[in-house]
């Protein structure tokens, strides 16, 4: 995946299931091969099959488990969502914390699938820890930001500086997403412009009226 991202992540809300789901979807995709940015999609589990089936879009869930195959009732297993169309999988979410024992299961069953993995973190120092485990991708993002429309790459810039300079002093082969509160073309421009590989963002485009419009305009100044 070339750099900068756009990875959307659909989270359970009203707005981002069933054919609404599809609606932001078919959005990102006229968007993607507008601009030629590549933009990711997080969908609730029961979308993965049919949005990876009707879109060209890279599906990622929103959540595995470190498990292997076998009697794990309610667990969400890396080759199941593999097989269902994923291509990558976000792991511990603000809104699905984990330990770090358990986030190194799920980095490693992501891997031993053949999933991106996008670990989310809160700070620079347990965004160097994640980054020792080697996932694809670290998202940061400030909890107290996430979901309220105030920009973390205008807020606190710092925060993504030193992010990235942590994250590469421990494996430079990881690459940096910024989420929380990213809602424009200027908020994903200076998130890049610091040194990350792209955002993470939801509620600015799931539960817009119009996502192609605000989609359009994430990608403007890229």
């Amino acid at each position: 995946m070339s750099s900068p991202l756009i990875l959307i992540n659909f989270k359970s809300y009203r707005e981002g299931f069933g054919h609404k789901a599809h609606k932001i979807a078919q959005s990102a995709e006229i968007v993607s091969q507008e601009s030629g940015i590549p933009i990711a999609l997080a969908p609730c589990y029961m979308d993965i099959h049919p949005i990876s089936h009707h879109y060209s879009l890279p599906v990622y869930a929103q959540h595995i488990d470190g498990i292997t195959p076998g009697a794990h009732t309610g667990g969400i297993l890396a080759e199941a969502v593999k097989e269902a169309g994923a291509t990558g999988t976000l792991i511990n979410h603000s809104e699905r914390r984990l330990t770090l024992a358990d986030i190194d299961a799920a980095v490693t069953a992501a891997r031993d699938a053949h999933l991106a993995s996008v670990v989310c973190t809160n700070n620079a120092a347990t965004s160097a820890a994640a980054a020792s485990l080697s996932p694809s991708y670290i998202a940061i993002e400030p909890p107290e930001l996430i979901g309220s429309g105030v920009s973390v790459s205008k807020t606190d810039p710092g925060i993504i500086e030193r992010t990235v300079e942590a994250v590469k002093s421990v494996n430079p082969d990881v690459r940096v997403l910024t989420g929380a509160g990213i809602s424009t073309g200027e908020c994903v421009k200076i998130a890049v412009e610091l040194g990350t590989d792209g955002v993470l963002l939801a509620s600015g485009v799931v539960k817009a009226e119009n996502p192609q419009k605000v989609l359009e305009d994430l990608v403007s100044l890229l």
